[in-house]
């Protein structure tokens, strides 16, 4: 049962409840693409050019995929600014677990319109995997440089804002009243804070760093300026305290931490008090 006003029960087209992706994906391929669509934002559309409702561009061209194979509980979408060879804009994947939650396994968004900065591979140019099998420093200084994350390619589109509210209103209307995910890095754990959710592990690890980046704390004093990524003052930002773990300041690698967000409840947490606010 939905529980967000003016929200309703998700129906397939024969009037049946639906209650999970894995249902979802049982239906056929325009029925299945009607109701997946509802989570593109409408500034995602106005950025393509994305006929309403549709997956295509004015000139036919889909730009817009969506792979929810049937028996299987999982949906991933993919918006490129062009067919076949453009930018993804837009990517999505979403699982059903097995306690009726649903999974925000990835959600990265991109402006097409902005620099490319090829931190996705090593200077060899070979994935490498969020940066776990090699890295690219020249790249990734450019990139921080720019005012971009680690493991950013492009500047977004300032848009998961307003994908958000849609997505939660999507497990609303399943009957799935948690949304768990997993940040890959510690930006996406303080801006999923900043949207609600909770830690079902790692809260007492994202306090650590709080605490160790403070004058006189571990973190705090190896800012040294070894690397261009330790430099002192990098304390006081989202954006550098990132730039230094992925530089490895940390005693163990970021791992393991665990997040969730209730329905319509916001968990008001927030690990980084008194931090400074970054233009981007």
């Amino acid at each position: 049962m939905a529980i967000l006003p003016s929200n309703s029960q998700l129906l397939d087209a024969a009037g049946r409840p639906l209650s999970s992706l894995k249902a979802i994906n049982r239906l056929g391929e325009a029925e299945k693409e009607l109701i997946y669509s509802r989570l593109l934002p409408q500034r995602l559309r106005d950025v393509l050019g994305l006929a309403e409702k549709g997956l295509f561009n004015p000139a036919g061209e889909q730009l817009v995929t969506i792979i929810a194979p049937e028996g299987l509980p999982l949906v991933r979408i993919e918006a490129r600014s062009k067919p076949k060879d453009g930018v993804t804009v837009f990517f999505l994947e979403l699982s059903d677990t097995q306690f009726h939650q649903m999974e925000l396994s990835f959600c990265i968004i991109r402006d097409p319109a902005s620099p490319q900065y090829a931190v996705d591979v090593d200077e060899t140019g070979r994935n490498n995997w969020f940066a776990s099998q090699g890295r690219n420093i020249p790249e990734e200084l450019r990139a921080m440089k720019a005012g971009l994350f680690p493991n950013q390619t492009h500047h977004g589109l300032q848009l998961f804002a307003e994908f958000f509210p849609l997505l939660e209103r999507f497990a609303d209307a399943l009957g799935i009243h948690m949304i768990v995910a997993e940040p890959l890095s510690y930006d996406n754990a303080i801006r999923y804070e900043k949207y609600g959710f909770d830690y079902l592990r790692g809260r007492l690890l994202m306090e650590e760093i709080n605490r160790e980046f403070q004058p006189g704390g571990r973190y705090f004093s190896r800012l040294d300026g070894s690397s261009p990524f330790r430099r002192p003052g990098m304390e006081r930002t989202v954006s550098g305290r990132s730039w230094a773990i992925h530089d490895g300041i940390m005693d163990k690698p970021w791992d393991e931490v665990q997040i969730y967000r209730i329905v319509g409840v916001h968990a008001g947490i927030n690990t980084f008090p008194g931090r400074e606010e970054e233009k981007r």
